[in-house]
């Protein structure tokens, strides 16, 4: 697939996760308790996936790869996943989602930058430069922007 194509795909992406965050921020509302809302977001998600593991399937890795991953990884992406999840179901009925988002991406986008500078998490060297710095300050002022009553 062409760059333009994987642009698409996190364009889209990107929609998909704003959408299910508002419509799983709703399910915690009536539900009254956010981290409901994450469990069954996340047992549905669960299904999903295996719909698609199966619909994809090629062959299982062998025990050497699964050896091969370090204990930590088992556990720490779900650990932070419903920790990030859970907070954006608590906290986009008292912000709104167009809020929500723009801090959230907020987080992410200089997080990424940040760990991209260093190479945390076992990610590739992206050093921090100029149009990095630009685009984070206009970022930053964008949000300002949105969030402005």
């Amino acid at each position: 697939m062409n760059n333009y194509g994987l642009l698409v795909l996190a364009f889209v992406g990107g929609i998909f996760l704003a959408m299910q965050g508002g419509l799983n921020a709703q399910l915690g509302v009536l539900l009254r308790n956010p981290l409901l809302a994450s469990l069954i977001a996340f047992f549905s998600s669960t299904l999903f996936a295996l719909v698609f593991v199966f619909l994809n399937f090629k062959s299982l890795p062998t025990l050497i790869q699964i050896k091969e991953v370090p204990f930590y990884l088992w556990f720490t992406g779900g650990f932070f996943s419903v920790i990030g999840i859970s907070l954006y179901y608590y906290t986009i009925p008292k912000l709104g989602i167009s809020t929500m988002i723009s801090i959230g991406l907020c987080g992410q986008l200089i997080f990424a930058v940040i760990a991209g500078n260093f190479g945390w998490l076992n990610l590739p060297l992206e050093p921090i430069n100029l149009k990095k710095t630009i685009g984070i300050v206009s970022m930053i002022l964008g949000i300002i922007l949105i969030n402005i009553k």
